[in-house]
């Protein structure tokens, strides 16, 4: 046994009832956090959690860890800065080592379009109150000297924008916390149990149907990856979602030193290191649809080349493990969180590729929806209707990798 495996953990797992103050579908992190936060912050615990597979089976398995909040919009900024904030205090919160580290995070920029978009990036992060900065080559090569700033005679590196406060957790960690915070005070949570609908009411929502028989719910929350439009469509509900496959990979370990997060994206690929000292690696999601969960020689080969043209020393190192998750991208690469427009339904989706890093704010947030029925103004400008509105938060530049 080692510090990678928990074995200190408390979980009080419960026999299903018939019937829940609020049912969340999905034992991702975002249900299980806001599971939690219901518990912990409005003293609701009559919750289920209900997972088809074993709790942080899907994309809370399956993500890079990393936590930033350097996005391209200030809504974007503020809600992602807070999550960011929240992860900082969750161990100490929570009493669970979730192995978070602050490593600060540079995002290279290969041409004078890109600079000029990280020198914006700078000024509103900052603004927003996520520390940013722009920087040369000589202040990147100090902050990482493994990286080649010719970028292998072809991708030479003009510069950069470093945001401070970005981190990494490890992530079945971070979902083994909130498990076991919210199961601790009475919240129930239902493993290998499978939703095959919603129970309706003339236009509410009132349940679930599930494998294992109904589960009446006075509010029904989705937090499901992969298949949300599917469950949303029980309550006919249509979401501008589509789910991309998302691969990466890590290698065999490298001498402690590397302490940074690069992102590069304009070759569309990033790189952290693990607290086992692999180096973790990753790509923008594949562009067609899918629901696959097949890794590929071609994303793999790709993604190893465009990385080694900055930090040539990765050639050296030998790929271990490689793994694929789904992600639900929104049309304009902005989660979507709050009320549906179907009385007892709310939804946490359209998360893409960066759902991990907004774990805990979104937890926080949608528990404060659900409690009080009111949608908190950090996530109102990510409701739903704002497609009907035409009111898009479209940050597509600050997708990481797309």
């Amino acid at each position: 046994m080692n510090e990678f495996v928990e074995t200190l953990l408390e979980m009080k797992w419960h026999e299903p009832k018939s019937s829940y103050d609020v049912v969340i579908i999905g034992g991702g992190g975002h249900g299980l956090a806001t599971a939690y936060y219901l518990a912990t912050q409005h003293g609701i615990t009559n919750v289920a959690v209900i997972e088809a597979n074993y709790i942080g089976s899907g994309n809370s398995g399956r993500n890079t860890t990393i936590i930033r909040a350097n996005y391209g919009i200030p809504e974007s900024v503020r809600f992602y800065q807070h999550s960011l904030e929240l992860y900082a205090g969750l161990e100490d919160e929570t009493g669970c080592w979730i192995m978070h580290a602050t490593k600060g995070l540079l995002w290279i920029a290969h041409t004078e379009t890109g600079m000029r978009a990280e020198r914006a990036r700078a000024i509103i992060n900052t603004a927003c109150g996520a520390e940013t900065h722009a920087v040369g080559p000589q202040e990147i090569k100090q902050i990482c000297p493994q990286i080649d700033l010719t970028g292998n005679g072809r991708y030479p590196v003009l510069g950069a924008s470093y945001h401070v406060g970005a981190a990494t957790a490890r992530h079945d960690r971070v979902v083994w916390a909130y498990a076991q915070g919210a199961m601790q005070r009475g919240v129930t949570v239902l493993q290998h149990t499978k939703v095959t609908g919603l129970i309706r009411d003339g236009e509410r929502v009132v349940g679930v149907e599930t494998d294992r028989g109904p589960i009446s719910a006075g509010i029904v929350m989705s937090s499901v990856g992969g298949n949300v439009t599917k469950i949303a469509a029980h309550a006919d509900v249509r979401l501008p979602v589509r789910t991309h496959a998302l691969q990466a990979f890590v290698t065999n370990a490298y001498a402690p030193g590397f302490s940074g997060i690069i992102s590069d994206s304009e070759l569309s690929c990033y790189v952290s290191q693990t607290p086992r000292g692999q180096m973790l690696i990753g790509a923008e999601f594949e562009p067609q649809p899918s629901y696959s969960m097949q890794s590929t020689f071609n994303s793999l080969a790709s993604c190893a080349k465009k990385i080694t043209n900055c930090l040539p020393f990765l050639r050296d190192l030998r790929v271990l493990r490689q793994w694929t998750g789904i992600c639900d991208v929104s049309a304009d690469f902005s989660p979507i969180m709050g009320f549906t427009g179907v009385d007892g339904f709310v939804i946490s989706t359209g998360w893409g590729t960066w759902g991990f890093k907004g774990i805990p704010a979104g937890g926080e947030q949608m528990a404060q929806l659900i409690a009080t029925g009111k949608t908190p103004d950090l996530i109102a400008p990510f409701a739903l209707d704002r497609f009907a509105r035409d009111h898009a938060m479209a940050d597509l530049g600050s997708a990481g990798t797309r």
